[in-house]
Parts: C-alpha cells; structure tokens; sequence
C-alpha cells in the first residue's frame, strides 16, 4: 500500500473542496478499490503466468497462451483505471490551489493597501481556505466529473473485450511456438470471478454516484440563481415615500398624489 500513499494524500485534499456526494466517491475509491486492491486482489493473482498448467511442455508455449488469454493483468488495469479516473480530480485540486494561492496574495494586497485603491475581492475562498464551488470552479468540478463518468464506462466496456466479467478456468490457445492446440489452465478461476464482479459493481456505483453529482450541482447552481434574482428584486424595492408622492415597486412604479 506504500505506493499508493502519494496518490491518497492528493485525493484527501481535494475532501475538503468537494460536494458531499463527491467526498462519497472518494470514500468509496479509497476503501473499495486501493485498499482492496492492495490488500486482496494482488494476493489472489499473484504470479499467475508460473501458476498455469498446460498439456504440453514446449518452451515458450505458455508464455504465449497466458498473452493470449490475459494481453494485460487483471491488477495492472485496475491500476491503470484508478489513476486515469483520478486524474480529472487531481487537474481540478490543481485549480483550487491555484486560486486560494492567488486570493490570499490579493488578502495580503488588501491589507496594504487603501480601500479605494482596490479593485479586486476575493471571490471564491474565504480567510481560512475554504472554497465555494462557484463560476470557474464550478465548470472546472463539472468538467472533471463528466471526464471520469467517460474512463469509468471505457474501462469496463474495455475490460469486457479484453477477458469478460466471469474468468474461465481453461484456456485454449493455438499460437506458435504450441504444436498443436494447447489447453492451459488457470488457478482460483472462482475466486478470480469473485474478485472481477466485485470491481465491477464499485465502478458501477462510481458512475451513479457521479451522475447523482451532477444533478446535485445542477439543482445547487439553479437554487443560486433564484436566491439572486430574489434579492435582486428586493434590493430594489423602497418602501418609505419619497416627497414628491411616487413609490418604486420591484416590478413596476405607481404615481401616489401627494
């Protein structure tokens, strides 16, 4: 598990820049794929090429048959397809930095100088780091969960095509340097198949949890909306009559006599 330490701290800063549905992904990607990874599944493969049987001792002609039947490692793919699908939320962890770095310059610039001489607010962060997930960052966030919904459904439409969800314990194979069409066979198919269906499920449920999250930013980003056109209406509303008798409604104005 020690190579996965740098990658795990990344994705624990970006806990604290996330929705909560988002810190549920998180969750789900630190228990239920590197920690299993890294605690089950590489036990259970192993070296799985000194593992095969095959009803022939030709040199050479398993190593062909385990590349036929297995052109990359069940765990290899897995690592690959952890690190593709965090990599969206590492460029948005990137961007957040970027702007809470370049906010608290604009704080101490503040500080130094006159109220009138400023220009610029900070927009997005707060004194202690804390980001509202808003504008820019907001397309950023949206961006990156859209890019890990696609590695999600590529990865298991191409673990599909590669070997399929249910491990077949005999491998026929028919490539040079075999003399004639060889049968191999593999240890723990079963439990292999276990180990298959499981990851399966957990990208599943990484695709619903990302599509919930959409809609959750959707509805947050239209809540935004209404919440500003309400207080857009009231800001404009005066209620107290001026001395010339007119009074200004928020959506039209009426003439009173005096």
């Amino acid at each position: 598990m020690g190579e996965w330490g740098f990658l795990s701290s990344l994705l624990n800063k970006v806990q604290s820049h996330s929705t909560v549905i988002g810190k549920v992904w998180l969750t789900v990607l630190f228990i239920f794929r590197i920690m299993i990874l890294g605690a089950g599944a590489e036990k259970v493969w192993g070296d799985e090429q000194s593992q095969m049987i095959c009803n022939t001792k030709q040199p050479g002609c398993k190593n062909v048959c385990y590349d036929h039947a297995f052109p990359i490692s069940h765990i290899r793919f897995w690592v690959l397809q952890i690190i593709f699908i965090s990599s969206p939320t590492l460029i948005y962890l990137g961007h957040v930095l970027n702007v809470i770095h370049n906010e608290n310059k604009l704080r101490e610039h503040m500080k130094t100088h006159s109220t009138s001489e400023i220009v610029k607010v900070p927009k997005y962060s707060d004194d202690s780091g804390h980001v509202q997930i808003k504008g820019n960052l907001l397309g950023n966030y949206m961006t990156s969960i859209i890019f890990r919904i696609l590695l999600e459904v590529g990865f298991i439409v191409g673990q599909y095509y590669l070997y399929g969800f249910i491990m077949d314990p005999r491998i026929v194979c028919s490539r040079a340097p075999c003399p004639f069409t060889v049968e191999c066979y593999m240890s723990r198919p079963t439990e292999k198949t276990i180990f298959i269906i499981f990851m399966l499920v957990v990208s599943c449920i990484s695709v619903l949890l990302n599509v919930m999250e959409i809609f959750y930013l959707a509805c947050l980003r239209s809540a935004r909306r209404k919440s500003k056109k309400t207080v857009a209406s009231t800001a404009i509303t005066l209620h107290p009559r001026l001395n010339g008798g007119i009074l200004i409604k928020s959506d039209k104005m009426s003439l009173h006599d005096a």
